[in-house]
């Protein structure tokens, strides 16, 4: 089996799965002090001194409320204002002016953030051991804010009790910090995908592509944003962006993998099949062969109708319930696991109890493809 060792990089702020191939390089030193020494100097504050975050309460507007670059220099900062009824909602539209600072396309790209900050939630990508880094960067990933954002000024108005907040981002700081973070995640997707092809066969093997899908997700977005912070590619000296592959070539090689493993259906209480039939059709999609017997993969369902009705309604109703877990054989593991539910009418309940089962037909076309490879894009199947 192939596994990972643990990359130890303190104050590096980068993604770092728990797990690394034996033959695990070491992490790039230039990306690690760059980043390192990106930190250090947000956290300690070592460059051009912003005003303090401490709430201001006076009757004077700051000048930076309706011009916050004639406090923040262009040159040196990304500024932006938000506002709102507390002080939590005027930062957090202050985070969200400074994203949008940098067009559509980067805000858009955002939703990448969101397995990627799940998969730091649940563990699969481990990352730097300094408490403030772990949390600033799931903090960006599930507020859509950028990463070395910070709050540099606060302001309750003293006529409509308002609160103003500025949010900036040092230039300079964070185009080392993206620069830095996206190396250290092209050697954790090497090191992810570095899978003899006799192991390929696999859902572990599936769920490593898939998960550098999602890293690559998350260095598009970095990418994207050092180079609106250089101007140019002038700014990665170490050619960091021309070594990047899209999130779409590991999605298409997760693909590949899933086409070499068959999937079995086994469904209790469906009527005419049509249940099955629709997570059949569901993981045809992704890729995966389904049917076949002896399957090391097997997906477990188990459907349930049940009377719904109620008191004084002409109507007849039947509830659905829909459980279904992908299991392997080979050590009694549940994966991705799914549960939908809802009730359908009709006069009569043999065309309610049809409408259940299409309707529970229907959600399973629509959204199980997309838990499914959520559910592969955000764990590391150990």
């Amino acid at each position: 089996m192939f596994k990972m060792k643990n990359f130890q990089a303190a104050l590096i702020v980068c993604v770092v799965l728990s797990g690394c191939a034996s033959n695990a390089k070491t992490p790039d030193a230039e990306a690690v002090a760059a980043a390192r020494a990106a930190l250090d100097t947000m956290q300690n504050g070592a460059s051009a001194a912003l005003p303090s975050a401490a709430a201001n309460t006076s009757n004077d507007e700051p000048a930076w409320v309706s011009a916050p670059y004639s406090v923040y220099d262009k040159n040196l900062y990304v500024a932006a204002v938000g506002s709102g009824a507390d002080r939590a909602a005027a930062e957090r539209g202050a985070f969200a002016a400074l994203t949008a600072v940098f067009g559509q396309s980067i805000q858009a790209e955002f939703s990448n953030l969101t397995n990627y900050s799940e998969a730091m939630h649940n563990g699969s990508i481990a990352i730097t051991e300094n408490n403030t880094a772990r949390e600033d960067i799931k903090t960006s990933a599930s507020m859509d804010s950028l990463i070395g954002a910070e709050i540099a000024g606060v302001w309750r108005s003293g006529t409509d009790k308002y609160w103003y907040a500025a949010a900036v981002l040092d230039k300079k700081k964070a185009a080392a910090l993206y620069s830095g973070m996206i190396r250290e995640n092209i050697h954790v997707i090497d090191e992810l995908t570095a899978i003899p092809n006799a192991e390929k066969g696999s859902m572990e093997a599936f769920s490593r592509y898939q998960l550098a899908a999602t890293i690559a997700g998350a260095n598009e977005l970095y990418g994207n944003l050092l180079h609106v912070l250089s101007g140019s590619s002038a700014g990665d000296s170490s050619g960091t962006l021309s070594k990047m592959k899209n999130s779409a070539y590991y999605r298409i090689e997760a693909s590949k993998i899933a086409r070499g493993i068959p999937v079995a259906v086994k469904v209790e209480g469906d009527m005419q099949n049509r249940i099955g039939n629709a997570f059949a059709v569901s993981l045809g999609r992704i890729g995966f062969k389904s049917g076949g017997n002896n399957n090391r993969y097997v997906l477990m369902v188990s459907v349930s109708l049940s009377d719904a009705n109620l008191p004084g309604n002409k109507f007849q109703f039947c509830r659905y319930n829909v459980d279904a877990y992908l299991t392997d054989t080979l050590n009694g593991s549940r994966l991705a696991p799914y549960n939908i539910s809802g009730r359908e009418g009709h006069t009569a309940m043999n065309e309610a109890e049809l409408r259940a089962v299409n309707a529970a037909a229907g959600k399973i076309d629509a959204e199980y493809e997309t838990v499914f490879d959520n559910f592969f894009s955000s764990n590391l199947l150990k």
